[in-house]
C-alpha cells in the first residue's frame, strides 16, 4: 500500500488517503476487513480510535497505542461533549445522551481529575487536560497546524458562513420521498447518492458543538463571522463500496465506519475546521451543509473551553474566552464597528473630510479635565536639556478648529482621547471620541443633523439586532419603540424635545436665578437655594476654585438633579424621550459663542446637550471665534483650575487668521454603543475592558 499523500490536508487528524483511485478500492476493503478482526485489541474504552487509525493508515501503524491515550480520550470526551441529556437533531431524530456510562469510563474520568459537577464558570488552571489533549492530537496526527488550502476548484465556492446563508437562503425544505429528505434520515452505507442540485462549496469556522447520532451520523455547528450554520456528516455521503463518477471527480475518498467514528470523536468544541459539501434544508427546515468528505483540521483547541463565563473579573482578564462563550460580547463589538462605519458614511455624504490630529502635545486642551503627562524619550541620550513634558490630548477640538481656519471647512475625526480621571460604569480614562466642525453651521443646524444621525444609527442597530437574534442584551437604553417615535417626531416637524436651561431650572427650583455673570453669583445662588428649601443641593461651600469654576460646578449639579432626568420622564411621570437641553449659562461653556437671551436677560451659550434616558450622548455649540474673547475665557479657566499654562497661545494666533462662524459637535463612541446595544457598562463596549482590566492582564 502506497504512502498517504501530504499535498492536501485531507482528513488531517487521520492522515488518510488523498484522491482515491479506483484501483485502490480493493486494498481499502482489505484494510477494513483486517480492522474488524482484532476486536480484542479494541476492548478498552475508546482505544479503537487509535487502533483503527493505525490499521487504516500505514504512517500511523507504527505509533504505539497506550492505555493512557485511551483514558485521555475518555476524560476529554466527557469534557467536550454536549452536556445535554438528550438532544434533538435538525432532521427530527433524537439522541439519548443520558445513556448509562461504563464503569471504566467513570473511573478514567475520575483518575484524570474531571468532575462533571464542577462549576461551568471556573476556568481550570490545571494543565493536565491540555496535556492529554495534546497527546491525543499528536497520536492522531492532528497537531500539524497546516496552511489553509482550498478544497474546492472554484475560489467563488469558498464561502464564509454569512455568505453561505445568504446564497442558499432560498433553498426550500425537501418533501417526503425526495433524495435529500431520505438522505437526512438514513445513515447506512450502500445507498446511491443523488446528483446534487447545488454547487459544491467549502465553509470553515470554529466548532461550537458536535452531536453524534450513533456511528454513522453526526451534526457539527460552525461559527464564522458571528453567524452559525449546521453541518451534517452522514457516512453514506462520504463513500460506499464504489465511487460514482461525480464523486471521483471531486476526490471523495471511501471512509470506513471506524474512521468516521474516530474522526467525530477527535473533533471537539473550539476546533477550527473546514467542510466541503452541498447546501440543503433538513426536514425541520434548517439550512445545512451536507458534507461530502471528512473535516479538515487546521487549528485544534488544546485547552478546554468553559461552557459559560459570568464572573466579571474572569471575563475581563480572559477576554478571549469571554468572546468565545458569550455571544453578546462579540455582537456588541461588531455593532460598535458598524456604528463607526455608518457615522463615517454619514459625514462623507455631507462632504466632510476625515482627518487625524496629534495625540501628544505640549498642552492637552479642548476640555476641562486632568490630562495624562509623559516625557519625551530624548532624555535617554544623556542630555537633560532635551527632556520635555508632553500631555496626551483630552479632546481633538482645538486641532480640528485650526484645520477649519486653514480652509478645510468641514472636518471630522474618530479617534482616542485620554482623561486622567476615575473609572466607573460609564467612564474610562481611554475612550473614543467623534468630533466634527463645519463652517457656517448654526446651533439649530447642529441639532437637526444630530437627529438625523441618531435616527439613522438607531434604525441600523435595530436591523442588526434582528439579524443577530438574541445575542445582544435585551434591556436597551433606546428601545425600538422609542427610536421609532423619534423618527416620527422628525418626520412631523418638531424634532427631539427641547428644554431651555435657565427657565426650566427656575421652574424646578421655584425662584428666579440671580445674574449669573455677576462676580458674586455663586454666593447669591447658594443663599437663594438655602432660603427656598434647597440647602442640601447647595452643599458645602467649595474652596480652592475661583467663583466662576464653583458656579459652573454648582449649576451642573443642579442640572443633573432637575433637568437631565426629564429625558426619562416629565414632572408628571410620563415618558419624555430624547431631550436637548439648550442655552447653558456662559460660565459653563468657555469655548462656545455667547449671547444675551431675550427671554431671561442672562448671558448664555449657543450650546445644546442631547440626553437620552438620563445620560449625556452628544454636546454641540457654535464656536467662539473672537481671539480676544477666547483669550479672556481661557485665562479665566486657567485661574479657576489654578493652572497658568492652560492658555494655548498658538490656538489664539490661529484664530487671529480668521475662524469662520463654525458649529462643533462631539460624541463619545462608547456611550453611543451602550445606548444602541443596551450594554450596561462601558467595559462591554471596549475590546479589552477598562484600563483597570487591561493593566490587570499583565499580573
Amino acid at each position: 500500500m502506497s504512502a498517504p499523500s501530504t499535498a492536501l490536508p485531507g482528513l488531517v487528524f487521520l492522515r488518510p488517503y488523498a484522491v482515491l483511485r479506483p484501483s485502490r478500492v480493493a486494498t481499502l476493503s482489505t484494510a477494513r476487513a483486517v480492522s474488524t478482526v482484532s476486536t480484542t485489541a479494541r476492548s478498552a474504552a475508546y482505544s479503537n480510535f487509535y487502533l483503527a487509525a493505525c490499521r487504516s493508515v500505514p504512517s500511523l501503524r507504527s505509533a504505539p497505542v497506550s492505555r493512557a491515550a485511551a483514558a485521555s480520550k475518555i476524560a476529554l470526551g466527557r469534557r467536550f461533549q454536549s452536556s445535554e441529556t438528550s438532544a434533538k437533531d435538525s432532521t427530527g431524530r433524537t439522541e439519548k445522551a443520558g445513556r448509562t456510562k461504563s464503569k471504566k469510563k467513570e473511573q478514567a474520568a475520575a483518575v484524570n481529575g474531571e468532575s462533571r459537577n464542577s462549576s461551568d464558570d471556573a476556568v481550570s488552571e490545571d494543565r493536565s487536560l491540555t496535556t492529554l489533549r495534546i497527546k491525543e492530537l499528536s497520536e492522531a496526527g492532528a497537531l500539524n497546524y497546516p496552511r489553509y488550502q482550498l478544497a474546492v476548484d472554484d475560489e467563488d465556492c469558498r464561502l464564509s458562513v454569512p455568505e453561505f446563508r445568504a446564497r442558499f437562503e432560498s433553498i426550500t425544505k425537501p418533501s417526503d420521498g425526495e433524495p435529500e429528505a431520505s438522505a437526512a434520515s438514513e445513515s447506512g452505507l450502500g445507498t446511491e447518492r443523488a446528483v446534487p442540485q447545488h454547487p459544491r462549496v467549502e465553509i470553515a469556522g470554529r466548532v461550537l458543538s458536535v452531536r453524534r447520532m450513533g456511528s454513522k451520523l453526526a451534526f457539527v455547528r460552525l461559527l464564522d463571522e458571528g453567524q452559525q450554520v449546521q453541518v451534517m456528516c452522514n457516512l453514506r455521503k462520504f463513500g460506499s463500496d464504489f465511487i460514482e463518477p461525480h464523486d471521483a471527480k471531486h476526490g471523495i475518498t471511501l471512509v470506513s465506519v471506524a474512521e468516521f467514528k474516530n474522526a467525530m470523536r477527535v473533533l471537539s468544541r473550539g476546533d477550527h475546521v473546514s467542510f466541503t459539501g452541498y447546501a440543503m434544508r433538513t426536514p425541520t427546515g434548517e439550512l445545512t451543509l451536507d458534507a461530502d468528505s471528512m473535516p479538515r483540521m487546521y487549528t485544534p483547541t488544546l485547552a478546554p473551553l468553559p461552557a459559560r463565563l459570568s464572573d466579571g473579573d474572569t471575563r475581563a482578564l480572559r477576554r478571549h474566552l469571554d468572546l468565545l462563550v458569550n455571544a453578546e460580547v462579540a455582537s456588541t463589538l461588531r455593532l460598535r464597528s458598524q456604528i463607526m462605519r455608518e457615522m463615517r458614511a454619514f459625514f462623507e455624504s455631507q462632504r466632510f473630510v476625515e482627518v487625524q490630529t496629534p495625540i501628544l502635545a505640549d498642552l492637552a486642551g479642548g476640555a476641562a479635565a486632568r490630562p495624562f503627562v509623559t516625557t519625551h524619550g530624548e532624555a535617554a541620550a544623556g542630555d537633560p536639556s532635551q527632556t520635555r513634558n508632553l500631555s496626551m490630548r483630552i479632546a481633538p477640538e482645538l486641532w480640528l478648529k485650526r484645520l477649519v481656519v486653514g480652509g478645510l471647512d468641514r472636518v471630522f475625526e474618530i479617534g482616542p482621547s485620554f482623561r486622567n480621571e476615575g473609572i466607573d460604569a460609564t467612564h474610562n480614562p481611554e475612550f473614543t471620541m467623534c468630533e466634527f466642525y463645519a463652517a457656517y453651521w448654526t446651533l439649530p443646524k447642529l441639532m437637526y443633523q444630530t437627529e438625523l444621525l441618531l435616527t439613522q444609527l438607531a434604525r441600523s442597530a435595530i436591523k442588526f439586532r434582528r439579524q443577530q437574534g438574541s445575542q445582544l442584551p435585551t434591556d436597551s437604553y433606546i428601545s425600538p419603540e422609542k427610536v421609532s417615535a423619534s423618527v416620527n417626531r422628525i418626520a412631523a416637524g418638531p424634532p427631539f424635545l427641547l428644554l431651555e436651561f435657565i427657565p426650566a431650572l427656575e421652574e424646578a427650583l421655584g425662584f428666579a436665578l440671580p445674574d449669573l455673570s455677576a462676580p458674586d453669583a455663586y454666593d447669591q445662588l447658594r443663599q437663594l437655594l438655602a432660603a427656598n428649601g434647597h440647602a442640601a443641593e447647595a452643599g458645602a461651600k467649595e474652596v480652592g476654585d475661583a467663583d466662576g469654576g464653583r458656579l459652573a460646578k454648582l449649576l451642573d449639579r443642579l442640572a443633573g438633579t432637575h433637568l437631565e432626568p426629564r429625558s426619562v420622564t416629565d414632572p408628571h411621570g410620563r415618558p419624555f424621550g430624547p431631550l436637548f437641553i439648550i442655552h447653558h449659562p456662559a460660565c459653563m461653556s468657555p469655548l462656545a459663542k455667547c449671547f444675551v437671551c431675550p427671554r431671561t436677560g442672562q448671558t448664555v451659550a449657543a450650546r445644546a446637550e442631547l440626553f437620552v434616558d438620563g445620560r449625556e450622548l452628544a454636546n454641540m455649540y457654535e464656536e467662539e471665534n473672537d481671539p480676544a474673547e477666547q483669550r479672556r475665557k481661557m485665562q479665566l479657566q486657567a485661574q479657576e483650575q489654578a493652572n497658568d499654562n492652560s492658555v494655548d497661545e498658538n490656538y489664539i494666533a490661529a484664530l487671529e487668521s480668521g475662524l469662520p462662524p463654525t458649529g462643533g459637535w462631539g460624541c463619545g463612541i462608547e456611550r453611543l454603543v451602550m445606548l444602541l446595544s443596551g450594554a450596561p457598562r462601558i467595559s462591554d463596549c471596549l475590546s479589552f475592558g477598562t484600563l483597570q482590566h487591561v493593566v490587570a492582564m499583565k499580573k
